[in-house]
């Protein structure tokens, strides 16, 4: 796969990445359920194989679980070690439930603890995983990481143009990681076009909103989705919204028909295409997952088929690329 830049870094990278949130399982207050971590290393694997050349995951991801999971599967992988990004400022507690803390010791601290959980001496990217009202003193904490060369690079997620710019005013932003699907649109306004004005990386997460998107969740798998898997308590996945979001798979499936792809492939090419973005951040549970979702970067759409994908009411609706906020 070719690569791009990210933002302002020496990291090259992939237009997918491999995200590593399912594979936290379950039993803390955003996990995806139960999942096997033969499964989950199998698929980190065949990304890797595939020429995916970096890794998303989280601290809070299964309480720690996701970080150690991806240190065994980079072990147990013979090729090239890929970028490793991470994200912190969201804890948990015994009955885990998360909670946000970027103070900055507690920012130090869970640094530590992911260099110690990933088994490595450097982090690629660490991001703030959410924003609060202590922003300076953790993107502050965040810079000093970096000169001390625990981390390469830093970056932000969920933050919008007025948190970003508070950050730039200390130290400067290497990516962005915003939600970016057909079913979230709304960075299109002002998000990615300020990242593209101020040459900040954006991997956007979610393109395929979550599993919604790749023709496999059907309405009864919907209506079945178990306490444990988050999913089960987002409005997307159910009435009225679930209606109309089968619809758009449709669409997808039909456009990737065209291609012998799909319809989560068309849904992450669909999100790729945007210019401010530099790639994408695709989950996986299994080595399946992988394959049926990696084609994506290689996936051009036409006009015609992003009309038709969008709807006919969208149709005249294009990525906004223009100078906003900046």
């Amino acid at each position: 796969m070719k690569t791009k830049q990210l933002g302002n870094s020496d990291l090259s990278i992939t237009p997918v990445g491999f995200g590593a949130w399912a594979i936290g399982g379950s039993g803390w207050e955003f996990g995806w359920g139960d999942q096997d971590d033969k499964a989950s290393v199998a698929a980190i694997h065949r990304a890797l194989e595939l020429g995916i050349n970096w890794i998303d995951t989280a601290a809070v991801y299964g309480m720690g679980h996701s970080e150690e999971v991806a240190a065994f599967a980079l072990k147990t992988w013979r090729g090239p070690r890929p970028y490793v990004f991470t994200k912190c400022g969201l804890r948990w507690d015994e009955q885990g439930r998360v909670h946000g803390n970027l103070n900055a010791d507690c920012i130090r601290r869970e640094c530590e603890d992911s260099l110690r959980r990933l088994n490595t001496d450097v982090i690629d990217l660490y991001q703030i995983h959410w924003p609060t009202e202590e922003l300076e003193e953790a993107w502050s904490a965040m810079a000093q990481l970096q000169k001390e060369g625990k981390v390469r690079w830093i970056g932000v997620s969920n933050f919008n143009v007025e948190e970003m710019r508070r950050a730039q005013a200390i130290a400067p932003i290497t990516s962005l990681q915003p939600p970016y699907s057909l079913v979230r649109r709304e960075v299109e306004r002002k998000l990615l076009p300020y990242c593209r004005v101020h040459e900040i990386g954006a991997i956007v997460y979610s393109p395929m909103a979550s599993g919604l998107l790749t023709g496999a969740m059907k309405r009864e798998r919907a209506a079945k989705l178990p306490e444990s898997d988050w999913r089960s308590r987002d409005p997307e996945f159910r009435e009225p919204k679930l209606s109309q979001n089968l619809a758009l798979v449709e669409r997808l499936r039909e456009v990737g028909e065209r291609h012998g792809r799909p319809p989560g492939q068309v849904a992450i090419a669909w999100a790729l295409r945007n210019p401010a973005v530099t790639g994408a951040i695709v989950g996986a549970r299994n080595a399946k997952q992988v394959e049926g979702n990696v084609g994506a970067a290689e996936l051009h759409l036409s006009e015609e088929e992003v009309a038709k994908i969008e709807g006919k009411n969208d149709k005249e609706r294009e990525p906004v690329i223009a100078v906003a906020n900046s």
